[in-house]
């Protein structure tokens, strides 16, 4: 079983998309992932509720409720043949609790939108992953998503150039597109969607997945594999 968790205390970077898609992924896949949410907002919880009997399956915790009847560890217990568990982490996680969500984790994704301000909690979330939350880069745990990014900016350019100075992979760049709202509506995911609509948003999901199958410790995917340096001179947007 893989635990993956998706973490960035910045609230708006896209964690619940990344979260759900994946759960999407693994299901369409014929895996078994449960989504544990630890987000009050609910978004993921919400999401599963909104699937068909028809659709492949996927399992919800609710993980930020707290149940006096029962101990913690009853309440997050997943299904026996679980596959996957994808951990959407709240807004304003503080660093301090880093230590306990990321321990078990295989896979720790951080996405981050490009913005003056998000790039700058990034590198706040980055530093507290190494340092407080004790994940070591060599390990081949922790990636980094460009998230609803539009290429051939100067925005677009702008973060990946500040990527590349994390020494942390860039497992994947998502363009913004409207098939993740459109998907998000029907409890779907792009995975989901038909093949002639979501090719092009599917193709991106590549490198990530392929990342996802490298075990922790093994080969580290070099920072810009899937995504192109900026050239050379180009500005801040």
């Amino acid at each position: 079983m893989q635990r993956i968790v998706v973490l960035n205390p910045k609230g708006g970077s896209g964690k619940t998309t990344i979260a759900v898609n994946l759960a999407s992924y693994f299901a369409s896949r014929r895996q078994m992932p449960v989504l544990m949410d630890y987000d009050p907002q609910g978004s993921s919880l919400r999401w599963v509720k909104k699937r068909q009997p028809i659709q492949p399956w996927v399992y919800a915790i609710a993980a930020f409720e707290q149940d006096g009847r029962t101990t913690r560890s009853f309440q997050l217990r997943v299904p026996e043949g679980t596959t996957h568990v994808i951990v959407d982490t709240p807004a304003a996680l503080d660093a301090r609790e880093m230590p306990e969500i990321t321990r078990a984790a295989d896979k720790i994704i951080v996405p981050v939108l490009p913005s003056d301000i998000d790039t700058h909690a990034c590198s706040r979330c980055i530093r507290d992953l190494l340092l407080v939350g004790k994940v070591r880069r060599e390990d081949n745990r922790l990636g980094v998503i460009a998230n609803r990014v539009r290429r051939n900016t100067l925005s677009f350019q702008a973060l990946i150039r500040f990527l590349h100075t994390l020494g942390i992979p860039i497992v994947a760049t998502i363009r913004d597109s409207q098939n993740y709202a459109r998907s998000a509506e029907l409890g779907l995911g792009v995975h989901e969607m038909k093949e002639h609509l979501a090719r092009e948003d599917v193709q991106q999901w590549e490198p990530l997945i392929a990342w996802l199958e490298e075990p922790a410790g093994g080969r580290p995917v070099a920072a810009g594999d899937s995504a192109p340096a900026p050239p050379a001179g180009a500005g801040g947007g």
